[in-house]
């Protein structure tokens, strides 16, 4: 043992200068453990981003139903259209939303067949409008799946 360093004791820590090391020896620390308890009620309250047409179907039916937003086209909402949902083209969403949607609501968002709907949810999310979910597979799981009396196109 070199006559300037310490004596080592088990667990102990000695700086570079200490034990005569011209480099300090990294130390290797576990991590704490992390409970990720405390996220289960941010998680319970977060919505999916999508939303199944079978769990549509029957929230649809409750006394405080989501809006219903299409997305589509104009000549897409009147080739197949939802009763009671309300048209704003993709298009229009920034200039419409903030005027015409309530930030605090649940919205439904749909399109043809979900990708434009899960876009446009995700941008009202960012927009503060939290209760935005997309309708998964658009209108055309709605048919396949609920209505078979909605065209497809």
């Amino acid at each position: 043992m070199h006559p300037a360093q310490p004596h080592s004791q088990p667990g102990t820590l000695y700086s570079a200068a200490e034990t005569g090391q011209s480099s300090p020896r990294p130390v290797k620390t576990r991590p704490a453990p992390v409970s990720y308890a405390i996220y289960k009620d941010i998680l319970e309250i977060m919505l999916e981003p999508e939303i199944t047409a079978e769990a549509f179907s029957k929230l649809r039916q409750q006394p405080n139903a989501p809006l219903l937003l299409d997305v589509r086209e104009p000549w897409e909402f009147q080739t197949a259209s939802l009763p009671n949902s309300v048209l704003i083209p993709m298009g229009d969403i920034p200039s419409r939303a903030h005027a015409e949607l309530d930030p605090d609501a649940p919205i439904v968002v749909l399109c043809h067949h979900g990708a434009r709907s899960l876009s446009v949810t995700m941008w009202l999310r960012n927009q503060g409008f939290e209760h935005a979910q997309s309708l998964a597979g658009g209108i055309d799981a709605w048919s396949r799946t609920i209505d078979p009396t909605i065209p497809r196109y």
